[in-house]
This record gives structure tokens, sequence and C-alpha cells, in this order.
């Protein structure tokens, strides 16, 4: 049984979330890769499958967008749709680290 895109996207994998950030800036598969790495820290890596998997998904329900293709090379950005879920995860992380807090 396949999940809807809302139900997908109600939280995001770490992996989703790093790529999300990656595209604030137009980037390309590779330029992705490199900046999730970068971003967290060597922590998380997306390896190039798990990457088009993803970015198919995300294009699909209209969270990035296709900005350029120079041969084979495709240039995604995030969209305003994508942002938003990006920002609401962010929300969503500072809740869990806050609930922790309190306890900890």
């Amino acid at each position: 049984m396949s999940r809807t895109a809302r139900e997908q996207f109600q939280t995001l994998t770490e992996q989703m979330y790093y790529i999300l950030l990656s595209l604030l800036k137009p980037s390309c598969g590779v330029d992705i890769m490199e900046s999730v790495e970068r971003i967290s820290k060597g922590r998380v890596k997306v390896g190039a499958g798990t990457l088009y998997a993803l970015l198919g998904k995300f294009e699909k329900e209209k969270m990035i967008v296709e900005v350029e293709v120079v041969g084979r090379k495709r240039t995604y950005v995030i969209t305003e749709k994508g942002r938003d879920l990006l920002i609401k995860e962010y929300e969503r992380l500072l809740r869990l680290v806050e609930d922790g807090r309190e306890l900890l």
C-alpha cells in the first residue's frame, strides 16, 4: 500500500531534510551530495540512487523544480511549497529538542 504525499512528507528523514536544505540554492546532483555531507559535517551521506529517487518524489510533489539542463546535468531549486515543508520540519525538530531539554 503506497503512502500519500501528505503522509510521506509529514516528517522528513535526515536525508530528505538535508537535500531540501541543499536546494535553498540551485544545485545539481553532485553538488547536493557534497552539500549534504558538508552541512551535516560528514554525519549524513546520500548515495546517487537515493538522491535521484528523492528528487523525483520532491519534483512530483512540486517541492523542487528543475531550473536548468545542460547535457545530462540537471539543476534543481526548492519551491515555496518545499521551503514551507522545510520550515515546518525545522520547527518540529526544535520542539523535539525543547521537550528533551525539559526532561533531560
